[in-house]
Parts: structure tokens; sequence; C-alpha cells
């Protein structure tokens, strides 16, 4: 187990928080570490930022995430990791779509060449949005308190994507598949962070099982052309207990 001492806290919407440390270690974007807090149990956070300085982003949403959304400068952090493996960097021209808190795993693709579907419940909820120059952002909130009313796929709609060397995608499920139905046929290149339950991280537990592969070992992030083969995306996925649930998107 690592640990470090936390240097910096952020406060970037109500209810997320981004929380720095120092870490000697070469993470890449979409990698993620195991974090344990003492006493509650681990939890998968992927890195929002990966250089000297790495930071996690949390959105309270459980024991785990509600303890961690409490940390202040000075605290000491565990961790493992990193685990997953990343996204594929280009050099070209890019799409990032990201929903809610999922905007935290593609803030490390942002660069100059970036542009980017920033959705989220309300205007308040948008996270890093202000990372992305104004010309090349697409706002979405689901009460249209800002940007377009509606989803993602309100945005995606109006844009050329044969221009984008990549488009990623990190968000809820229900978001992935319906942004994985849009782009199904197109001649494009694009990847996707899934998120399961994940208990383990080292692809022992088969808590984030999907078609036999193990987000943790063999994602989180897949191609375009291997989500085609999951007969499981948008469909089941298992339970805190292993039950199967039924997705009904």
């Amino acid at each position: 187990m690592i640990h470090s001492t936390v240097v910096r806290v952020d406060q970037n919407t109500p209810t997320v928080r981004s929380i720095g440390f120092k870490w000697d270690c070469k993470v890449l974007p979409g990698q993620f570490i195991m974090v344990w807090i003492p006493g509650i149990g681990e939890i998968p956070i992927s890195l929002s930022s990966t250089g000297n300085l790495k930071e996690i982003t949390v959105k309270s949403y459980g024991p785990a995430s509600d303890a961690l959304t409490k940390l202040e400068t000075g605290s000491r952090i565990f961790f493992r990791g990193p685990y997953g493996r990343p996204f594929t960097l280009v050099k070209g021209k890019t799409l990032l779509i990201g929903g809610g808190s999922g905007m935290a795993s593609l803030k490390p693709l942002i660069n100059e060449r970036s542009y980017a579907i920033v959705s989220a419940r309300t205007r308040d909820e948008l996270l890093f949005s202000d990372k992305i120059h104004e010309g090349n952002l697409h706002l979405v909130t689901d009460d249209g308190s800002i940007g377009i009313k509606g989803t993602p796929l309100n945005a995606l709609e109006k844009l050329n994507l044969t221009e984008f060397e990549m488009i990623y995608v990190c968000g809820p499920e229900i978001m992935l598949k319906k942004i994985f139905d849009s782009l199904r046929g197109k001649k494009v290149r694009a990847e996707f962070a899934m998120e399961r339950t994940m208990k383990c991280g080292i692809g022992v537990c088969d808590s984030c099982s999907i078609d036999g592969l193990q987000l943790c070992r063999d994602g989180s992030i897949f191609s375009m052309e291997e989500v085609m083969e999951m007969e499981e995306f948008g469909r089941t996925k298992l339970s805190e207990s292993g039950r199967r649930i039924i997705l009904n998107y």
C-alpha cells in the first residue's frame, strides 16, 4: 500500500472535489488507483491529473467516497496502483464526451486540439468545462439551465464526426450505450471508459467482468470494435453481492 499527503483540495462543483497529492510514478490517462479508506474499504478512482502532482476527483455517492471528499490538506491518502489499460493517445483533433463526474477521467486528455461535449444535470454540476477552449465546447444539461437541454446525443448530432481522429467517452453506462449506438456503423475511432462494481482491481474477484473480460485488468478503456463484441454491454451487470442485474436502457 502506497501512502502520500494531500497537498491540495479544490471544490470543483457543489458535490465534487479534487484531491491533489505527490506521487513519483508514471500514470497514463485512463488508468486508475484503488484508494483505501481505513475502516471503510477500497474504491477505484481514475486519475484526473497525471503530471507531477496527481489528482483524483471524487463525488460522494457512498461511505468511502464521502470520506474521501472530507480529506483536507495535510491528510494522509492510501492507495495502490496504477491499474488498467489507458486511453490510446493520438496527435490529431479529438472529441471528449463526458457525463457528470465522467469528465474527471477525460481531463488528462485535454489539450489545444480537444473539443468536448460536457453534460450534467444542471449548470452547477458541469465539471471541467472551464478547461476547454470556449469555441470547442458544447454544454448539455438535463434541465436546460445552460447549453442544450437534453443528452450528449443532442450535441453529437450537430458535429461532423469525421474531423476527429479519436472520440473518447466516459460517463454512466446508459450514456455510453446510447453514444455507442449512435456511432455504430460510422467511420470513426472511439474509446469508452467503462464503470462497473470493482473490488480487487487486479482481475481476481470477477466483480467487474463483462463478457469474460475484467474491467480492472483488460479495461477499463475499450475500443469501439471491442465494445461491439460485448453482448452484456448495456444489458446486464453484477451487483455488489455478485447477482446479475438486468439493465433496462
